[in-house]
């Protein structure tokens, strides 16, 4: 099991003013209640979604296994028309399938040109935008993308963090996300933005000793609810049941700071992805040194960064 466990705070009724001045600034995750979505959380039925999001082809992960791995690839991506991705999410065993008869389904959606485009459900899906109003809780020229995700029920989702700032709208269904503070990045094993550690309700401790350090942030979300994950907060998500959700992603530092050819959001910050290329080198030229000589200006390395980069200002 991993270390301590804190429940993500849950407000009801909270307005513009209190979240961008109060909330916000804390850099917390926080479970917001009865935000105005829209019709959304009441009319996106099966039957509804099936209907409005029509024959339009989506690119979705099929897997075998219930907790999807971004490491070793654990699934394959195939095409299926909208309607027919949300009927067979829905379904616990499936008639037509692609790998087995309880195959897992899930879409991230897209822009219509991934390398060029964002996703943005009011340009993706125009027939859905009625229905659902986003929080206005970022300034217009904030925002990033809209991503439509869909489902099917016990599928987990790796552990992983964004760059930029986001609220989850729970529009339909029941989610737990599990919730890692950037501060415990050291006990997460990363490979990239991604941890390695899949079972995080029973990991093994034996290959991720470190594991059992991280706090542990948890929520459940019902229709209706929105939860605020801050930028480089590391998020597990698990579907209790099939449904629908919209992540809303923003700027949270200056529009330069973030790679212009990042379509996903998930592209480290310029300065950042410049850092770690420069260390990079660095090691590559320490690699030149005898092994007692490589480990002891290697530590001070690290005593250095520490000194230099680690706030004292964050738990």
């Amino acid at each position: 099991m991993a270390g301590q466990r804190l429940p993500v705070p849950r407000l009801d009724g909270v307005s513009q003013e209190q979240f961008v001045q109060h909330l916000y600034p804390q850099r917390k995750p926080l479970v917001l209640e009865g935000i105005d979505l829209g019709a959304c959380t009441s009319r996106w039925t099966v039957d509804y979604l099936s209907q409005a999001g029509g024959r339009k082809e989506v690119k979705i992960h099929v897997a075998a296994v219930a907790q999807m791995d971004f490491i070793s690839k654990n699934f394959v991506y195939r095409t299926l028309p909208f309607d027919k991705l949300v009927q067979r999410a829905a379904e616990e065993k499936h008639e037509e399938f692609f790998i087995s008869e309880d195959e897992k389904y899930y879409l991230r959606s897209l822009g219509e040109d991934p390398r060029k485009d964002v996703a943005d459900i009011r340009k993706q899906f125009p027939l859905l935008e009625r229905d659902i109003k986003f929080p206005k809780f970022f300034k217009e020229e904030q925002f990033f993308s809209s991503v439509f995700r869909i489902s099917s029920p016990g599928l987990q989702l790796w552990t992983h963090y964004d760059v930029m700032d986001n609220f989850l709208i729970q529009v339909t269904g029941k989610k737990r996300v599990v919730l890692f503070s950037p501060r415990d990045a050291q006990y997460l094993y990363l490979s990239g933005t991604k941890s390695e550690v899949l079972n995080i309700d029973n990991p093994d401790l034996d290959k991720y000793p470190l594991f059992s350090k991280a706090r542990r942030y948890e929520c459940s979300l019902k229709a209706g609810d929105v939860l605020f994950i801050p930028a480089l907060w590391f998020h597990n998500v698990i579907s209790e049941e099939f449904g629908v959700g919209v992540n809303v992603f923003w700027k949270h530092l200056p529009s330069e700071c973030y790679d212009k050819t990042d379509t996903y959001g998930n592209k480290d910050p310029t300065a950042a992805s410049r850092a770690a290329q420069i260390l990079d080198r660095a090691l590559k030229t320490l690699a030149e040194l005898p092994e007692e000589y490589r480990d002891f200006y290697a530590r001070r390395m690290v005593l250095h960064i520490q000194d230099k980069a680690y706030s004292r200002n964050f738990e």
